[in-house]
């Protein structure tokens, strides 16, 4: 390589001195050295960043259960939002981007929709659906976040609807997150991104990863309606 250059430093015009040259060769190296080391300081720095996200644990799944009786039927009106393509991730990979989207999306989902009993809404005790008027319960909220978020490129895999006893001893329903730094959960009832044992809540069962089955969580009995706000 230095051979080529000193064959190109003869052949230039002789306006060109030997020392302005190297000068100017000097600075280009310099420059390809800083920006070299900031490619990799911005590597680095990512790879920092991703360590320093916070840990969630994992809930950990039982044997197969039925879903709740309005989700069946949510799922016969509206077939392709509950089928599971096995050839998806099951996990969702965890990056600071990928963070901040899901707080986003959890927020603005939140600000969003107004809260309103199924019963008041749509004259039954439990239904579930896209609040697409404006107004839904705590089971829409989270469909509507889920959609979003695979809109978003999420996969719909890991994205997991969930049966939850609340901190008022009613059936809730969250969206569980599967990511590879453990389960995160969106509520409606908060902005926080948390933890499931930072919820306070009871897991019960979740949507499976591998079939239409649903499977239970920590061995909870199920509630028989999901109808909090």
């Amino acid at each position: 390589m230095r051979h080529a250059i000193l064959r190109s430093v003869d052949g230039l015009s002789p306006r060109w001195g030997r020392e302005t040259l190297w000068r100017r060769l000097g600075r280009t190296v310099q420059l390809s050295l800083v920006g070299t080391i900031l490619l990799l300081g911005g590597a680095t720095t990512e790879a920092q960043t991703v360590a320093a996200l916070p840990e969630a644990s994992k809930v950990e799944e039982g044997s197969p259960a039925k879903p709740v009786a309005a989700w069946t039927a949510f799922c016969a009106r509206m077939p392709a939002e509950c089928g599971v393509d096995v050839s998806e991730p099951s996990l969702v990979v965890m990056t600071p981007r990928i963070r901040d989207l899901i707080a986003r999306v959890n927020r603005r989902v939140n600000a969003r929709i107004k809260p309103i009993t199924d019963l008041a809404h749509w004259g039954v005790v439990d239904r579930w659906d896209y609040p697409d008027d404006g107004f839904g319960d705590c089971e829409d909220y989270q469909l509507l976040k889920r959609r979003m978020l695979v809109e978003r490129g999420l996969p719909r895999r890991a994205l997991r609807m969930t049966v939850v006893i609340d901190e008022i001893g009613e059936g809730h329903a969250v969206l569980m997150i599967r990511t590879d730094r453990g389960d995160l959960i969106l509520d409606n009832k908060t902005n926080a991104v948390l933890s499931a044992p930072r919820t306070g809540y009871t897991f019960i069962k979740r949507e499976g990863q591998d079939g239409l089955a649903w499977v239970t969580l920590n061995g909870g009995a199920s509630p028989v309606a999901t109808a909090n706000r």
